[in-house]
């Protein structure tokens, strides 16, 4: 597994990043299988699973050393049913902070992560609590996730001013998903702050599982209504065809649709680390040996000839909320 410096910072991810957002049977095999295949980088968020999904993954991370791990969590979501408090505001981000902590079983997060923009609390607020649990030595570093350009910059400059290491943003970035190209990565780069891609798989698809329209039995979108809304734009059947076809690229290089996606993923150079989630413990093994593929311009080139017209890049798709009726 290799490494590799986010941003302008001194901190080293593993190139293939482990996401644990569920709490399912085989979560903590995944964070053990991720842990021997060389992954250092773990993910997970306070909301997502009301925090079983923080505290399975702890399970599978109980043998490690702690400082050899990079360890991610967040902020933003409802975290229980009947909350009150979301958003990036003082008294969410604290109490969120510390239930993380408690679950987590550690008395700091290396990188914590602003899940979404909050356009209700001024980014002052939120940036002057970063800063005091920064300086009680709670979280190591800062990050966003799905932030737009306007958005990475404003939060720079707060937090050179308030002395907040602010390293990475966190954006959907895949094959099929380009929107931050064009805005928020080279806004980053000038900020020095380095990028996590999230779901390089887009949601599955690009894994070639979903073929002929079929939602195979296991999948996210088998188990639940959200994970059905989030495959359904691409269960077009023109666009299916030229995945598929992805597959003779895939094994002309040797690697699994999987590994191709995610190593696209990786060739932009403001990426630092890709990151993966998986149900069975054999996936992550596989989605890790991506790490050090090296795809030639050849490569890229075919791809993007078979996927054509079916690449998103609008940047104004960055997936940052407006409305919290959700929430």
């Amino acid at each position: 597994m290799r490494h590799r410096r986010i941003g302008r910072s001194g901190l080293l991810v593993s190139e293939i990043s482990y996401g644990n957002r569920f709490a399912h049977r085989e979560s903590a095999n995944c964070a053990r299988a991720a842990l021997e295949a060389g992954i250092t980088t773990f993910h997970t968020a306070a909301a997502w699973g009301h925090g079983a999904a923080e505290e399975a993954l702890a399970e599978g991370l109980r043998e490690a050393r702690r400082d050899d791990i990079v360890l991610c969590t967040g902020v933003f979501w409802l975290e229980h049913p009947g909350a009150s408090q979301f958003g990036l505001g003082r008294k969410h981000l604290m109490s969120s902070l510390h239930g993380s902590l408690r679950r987590l079983g550690t008395d700091h997060v290396d990188v914590f992560q602003l899940w979404r923009f909050d356009h209700r609390t001024p980014l002052e607020e939120t940036f002057l609590a970063l800063s005091d649990v920064v300086r009680e030595g709670k979280v190591r570093y800062v990050g966003t996730a799905e932030w737009t350009a306007e958005q990475l910059l404003r939060a720079d400059a707060l937090a050179n001013e308030l002395r907040v290491p602010l390293l990475c943003n966190h954006a959907h970035y895949s094959m099929l998903w380009r929107a931050p190209e064009s805005q928020v990565m080279p806004a980053a780069a000038r900020a020095g702050i380095g990028h996590f891609a999230s779901m390089p798989l887009a949601q599955g698809i690009l894994t070639g599982k979903y073929r002929q329209q079929r939602i195979p039995p296991g999948s996210r979108a088998d188990n639940d209504e959200r994970g059905r809304s989030a495959v359904r734009p691409f269960l077009d059947a023109s666009l299916l065809e030229r995945v598929d076809l992805l597959r003779g690229i895939a094994e002309e290089a040797g690697l699994t649709m999987a590994q191709l996606a995610i190593a696209w993923a990786l060739h932009h150079e403001g990426v630092a680390s890709a990151v993966v989630g998986a149900s069975r413990p054999a996936q992550v093994a596989e989605n890790a040996r991506a790490s050090g593929v090296e795809l030639g311009i050849d490569v890229l080139t075919q791809i993007d000839q078979l996927l054509g017209g079916f690449v998103q890049s609008d940047p104004r798709l960055t997936f940052t909320p407006t409305q919290y009726d959700d929430l």
